[in-house]
């Protein structure tokens, strides 16, 4: 709670914490937020984690699309992990490890779904019943 002095200055009162969704005392428990310099330090490798796969597509520096889209690929995974631990705040400790376990958890679905996919793609291609362009123009 806080009470209004006579200057219009605003002082703390004592305060029980019930209710309000605070820790003891009102303030956020410590890695809750970040600080000015981890959000400019997560803004300045976001921009560089992007100017650097636009700078190899657009130039064509590695003269190897495959290698190109590994690489662009690669930065991009280091850009996720990098928003998630300067503008997300994620770490093992905040939450008591619970929204990092959620995370493992999250991937783990996302591959087992993609992997599952391909596989099945695949399969689906090499087993299909190859059919010439003549017989495919006769099918109703």
């Amino acid at each position: 709670m806080s009470a209004v002095t006579g200057a219009g200055l605003v002082r703390k009162t004592q305060d029980d914490g019930a209710g309000h969704g605070h820790a003891q005392g009102g303030h956020h428990p410590r890695g809750a937020h970040g600080s000015f310099r981890s959000y400019v330090t997560g803004f300045v490798l976001s921009v560089i984690l992007t100017a650097i796969p636009f700078w190899l597509v657009m130039a064509d520096v590695l003269k190897d699309t495959f290698l190109t889209s590994i690489v662009v690929m690669a930065l991009a995974a280091v850009q996720i992990v990098v928003h998630m631990i300067y503008f997300l705040h994620m770490n093992t400790k905040s939450e008591g490890g619970w929204t990092f376990l959620a995370l493992v958890f999250t991937l783990t679905l996302v591959v087992i779904t993609l992997v599952g996919s391909i596989w099945v793609m695949y399969h689906m291609d090499q087993n299909m019943m190859p059919m010439s362009p003549h017989e495919a123009l006769q099918r109703p």
